[in-house]
């Protein structure tokens, strides 16, 4: 009988989303197709319901395979040679339409997560078993879940389409489901307010069991993310809102739907919303130094605090643990307090076997480019471009001894050019002749390995083994960020980490407030919640939030040209936020709203020559020649995703983003 009763209810749901506007949809997610009506009957019903929305939601930490936004391999920091696999990459290549988004395409389910949302509001007073308390916590996690879905809707396609409370029945009148898109200042501010509610009634930490279930810091996390954004170039009045969006206007009032007029007062905002999550109780991780802690590194003589003890300094904590163990698995994500909004992650602990060599049980494939490699610095702070005569970069020779420092080994045969790099290099980058102990598996030959991915190497294309054999990653780089040392994925007694995947990290809050108050020309007064600030381009407190973060990597500070200066910090924030938050999502996002996005992907790719021997040519700069990287381009319209062209169809009064109408 329930086999029948859901060939027939599917069948009725078929005839449905042929007749109506899929963004009102909404699926049963329960497997007995439970009526709607007993959902309200019982506590237990309700909350299956609500988290039954929640998992409609894409999931933030899945970058590196098919995600639902282009993260990773939709920008510039890493791509694979295989690109029908990935869909994300075939933006760049302009394969991407408004009839054929792949994994991208959110529009539906969010607006299904919208739909389950505004059904609890109408009908939760209908279940009597819920306490006060119940109803609280229950009606804070549908406002986050609904202004959640809304989040992901503005990040992939600008503008939102406000469904506002209503349940929509679906077999109205076409007529019935006509709306138009709101501006995005309105799309902010309506966001922004629900994540607001939902931090009034939701907790401000949850049991060990449920980690990754939102918080009130997750909430205000959000809310800094999207006022930042807001009051960036791309969508505050900027050279880039003028270039992308000055002909994007709403049918209906011919009002534009993203502001050609700059307001100053949006930094200020966003810094008051960065500064309240920074009054909570979160802090940078950090690991205390041990034995084998190196030194901090001599010589920096124009940073007064760098030698001071942590957090005021550099000193007494060791830096590259400190910043690996966030992402490899070793700080278990509930107990790390740097996460601000954070979850456990199948997708990044899968994910890391796209890095892994091949001959290791790995695909091999993941590949970043030699612009991220050379953006990180000098143990010291310099850039390799400058560096001191205490810690020279040089590109000729190789090691000929161990290297170990924080239980991280550099063995012989290891290009210099890799020498005396920041903690982070060590902690994000795979490069020819890196080590990988894969410690788990106690099978000869499957641990202490090196990887070289030169045409002879172990690990390069003569080694490659899978299809047409394009399992080698051509720049010569791979991510390890989330590779623990005894993660091995081939072996006897191999095992891989489980890990956690940083949504929200405070490290990002840091920076997002010191890019504030960088880009205020004057005082500002606002409030945020019930607290009043009061805003100026202060430089002791950019000083303060901005070196925190270098501190943590080992770095010194920023310079006092950088902090007098707001173009020269700007190129120092571009480039720290490049390197901090590797393969971490915000590279995509973070190009387009500086309006940087242009010029950047038109740089070359390159990488080692991977086509030529370990001493015979392969540490020469090359342009990658394939492709996945050849036929790259950028297009205007590439700064929005498309909405699904059944969409646009469907709903008349729905305004497609710009360059994607036909």
């Amino acid at each position: 009988m329930k086999k029948i009763k859901f060939f027939i209810v599917a069948a009725i749901s078929s005839l449905l989303m042929m007749t109506s506007c899929n963004y009102l949809d909404v699926s049963d997610y329960f497997e007995d197709t439970l009526n709607i009506d007993s959902v309200f009957h019982k506590k237990v019903n309700v909350e299956k319901f609500l988290w039954g929305a929640a998992a409609l939601l894409p999931d933030e930490s899945n970058i590196f395979k098919h995600g639902y936004y282009p993260s990773i391999m939709g920008s510039d920091e890493g791509f694979t040679m295989w690109e029908s696999s990935y869909y994300p990459q075939r933006l760049p290549i302009d394969e991407i339409t408004a009839d054929n988004m792949g994994s991208m395409n959110i529009w539906t389910a969010m607006y299904q997560v919208i739909r389950k949302a505004n059904t609890i509001f109408t009908r939760i007073d209908e279940c009597k078993d819920l306490t006060a308390q119940d109803k609280r916590e229950i009606v804070g996690y549908a406002h986050f879940l609904r202004g959640y879905a809304y989040y992901f809707l503005l990040m992939s396609y600008g503008p939102i389409l406000n469904a506002g409370d209503e349940v929509y029945a679906t077999n109205l009148d076409p007529e019935a489901y006509q709306k138009y898109r709101s501006t995005y200042d309105e799309s902010v501010e309506y966001i922004c307010n629900e994540l607001e509610t939902a931090a009034s009634y939701i907790p401000p930490v949850v049991p060990i069991n449920v980690f990754g279930r939102p918080t009130k810091g997750a909430a205000y996390g959000l809310i800094a993310r999207v006022r930042v954004y807001a009051a960036s170039p791309l969508y505050n009045g900027g050279q880039a809102s003028r270039t992308y969006f000055s002909n994007f206007k709403r049918k209906s009032d011919g009002v534009y739907y993203v502001s050609q007029e700059y307001d100053e007062k949006k930094w200020a905002v966003a810094a008051a919303a960065c500064k309240r999550v920074m009054e909570m109780n979160y802090s940078l991780h950090t690991i205390e130094k041990r034995e084998d802690t190196p030194e901090l590194p001599l010589g920096i003589t124009y940073d007064q605090n760098y030698y001071k003890d942590w957090p005021e300094g550099a000193a007494g904590i060791d830096h590259y643990r400190s910043y690996a163990e966030m992402f490899n698995g070793e700080t278990l994500g509930f107990k790390n307090t740097e996460y601000v909004f954070g979850k456990n992650s199948g997708a990044v602990r899968d994910g890391t076997d796209l890095a892994f060599p091949a001959q290791f049980g790995g695909w091999n494939c993941m590949s970043i480019p030699q612009k991220i490699i050379d953006n990180y610095k000098m143990i010291d702070g310099y850039d390799i471009n400058n560096s001191s005569d205490l810690y020279p970069y040089t590109e000729e020779g190789f090691t000929t001894t161990d290297r170990a420092f924080s239980g991280y080994t550099i063995r012989p045969n290891v290009n210099n050019m890799y020498l005396n790099r920041e903690p982070r290099f060590y902690a994000s980058i795979g490069f020819s002749g890196c080590l990988w102990p894969m410690n788990s598996t106690t099978e000869n030959g499957k641990f202490m390995q090196q990887a070289f991915y030169s045409k002879d190497g172990n690990s390069g294309s003569s080694a490659a083994t899978q299809g047409d054999k394009r399992n080698y990653p051509i720049t010569g780089y791979v991510p390890k960020k989330y590779i623990h040392q005894d993660d091995a994925w081939s072996g006897t007694n191999s095992a891989v980490l489980s890990k956690s995947f940083p949504i929200v990290r405070y490290a990002d809050i840091l920076l997002m407030y010191a890019e504030c108050l960088n880009n205020l020309t004057q005082s500002h007064t606002v409030s945020i919640g019930e607290t009043e600030y009061t805003f100026t381009r202060d430089k002791d407190e950019i000083r303060k939030a901005f070196n925190q973060v270098r501190y943590r990597s080992g770095l010194p500070g920023l310079t006092e040209n950088q902090l007098n200066n707001a173009d020269a910090f700007f190129e120092a924030l571009k480039v720290e936020r490049m390197v901090e938050f590797l393969h971490e999502g915000l590279r995509y996002y973070d190009v387009r709203r500086w309006g940087i996005v242009k010029e950047e992907e038109a740089k070359p790719i390159m990488g080692m020559d991977t086509d030529k021997t370990e001493r015979g040519g392969y540490y020469n700069r090359v342009i990658c020649n394939y492709s996945t990287v050849r036929n790259r381009v950028f297009k205007d319209k590439m700064i929005l995703l498309p909405i699904d062209r059944q969409e646009i169809k469907r709903v008349l009064t729905l305004d497609q983003n710009p360059g994607w109408e036909n």
